[in-house]
């Protein structure tokens, strides 16, 4: 019996990861792919991943958010999986794999490499754990972006954070109010709002939206 690298709990099978992390590990890899293409929406301004105060007003929002450009980029989300192949296929002794095509087609070549190497991965592979760290770390901070459906205890949708950086980008991820919390914290930023502010919340979203609108009708 050994413990598994991720969930660090007891494995029977004797592997790096428990037969459990090793599927959620594939999902979250299947899943990557759609999670890239959601991002495309969020290109636009204010709809970015920085934190920071808010300032009083927000008159030129950049032209895209820097943090989802950074994301979609060949250095973002398919630079660490193809990363993560090539280490794979260097602890097997295969022949390194040349990325080719455009940025979304790389990324699903390297997803499906992956997932074929995952029983492998899961048995043999000391780095394992932290492979399957990092796949999931990559995962949930594309998540608190786009804020797809299937996420669990997704509580009260209010709105876009208004959070905005040092450089006038502002945040923009769902911030959402759960059950038996007092103050609202933003998932992806942490800026946090307790209800004395939420009035004035109210008016920095609508805010966003119309300057976002305003954007969007312009280019």
């Amino acid at each position: 019996m050994s413990t598994c690298l991720l969930c660090e709990q007891p494995d029977e099978t004797g592997g790096y990861l428990c037969p459990g992390c090793t599927k959620a590990t594939v999902g979250r890899l299947h899943a990557l792919p759609g999670l890239y293409d959601e991002l495309l929406p969020f290109l636009a301004p204010g709809s970015s991943g920085s934190s920071g105060r808010r300032p009083s007003a927000v008159s030129a929002p950049l032209p895209v958010s820097e943090v989802v450009l950074s994301l979609r980029g060949p250095g973002g989300v398919v630079g660490v999986v193809e990363d993560w192949l090539a280490a794979v296929r260097d602890a097997r002794r295969m022949q390194a794999a040349q990325p080719v095509g455009s940025v979304e087609s790389r990324l699903r070549a390297a997803v499906a490499g992956l997932s074929a190497n995952m029983a492998w991965i899961a048995v043999s592979w000391p780095d394992a754990g932290t492979f399957a760290e990092e796949i999931r770390s990559l995962e949930r901070d594309i998540a608190s972006i786009v804020d797809p459906s299937d996420r669990g205890d997704r509580g009260t949708r209010l709105g876009a954070c208004p959070a905005v950086d040092v450089g006038g980008v502002i945040c923009g991820a769902i911030l959402r109010h759960h059950p038996g919390t007092k103050a609202v914290a933003c998932e992806w930023c942490g800026c946090t709002y307790p209800p004395a502010t939420w009035p004035g919340l109210k008016t920095w979203m609508d805010h966003d939206e119309r300057a976002e609108e305003q954007w969007q009708s312009a280019s």
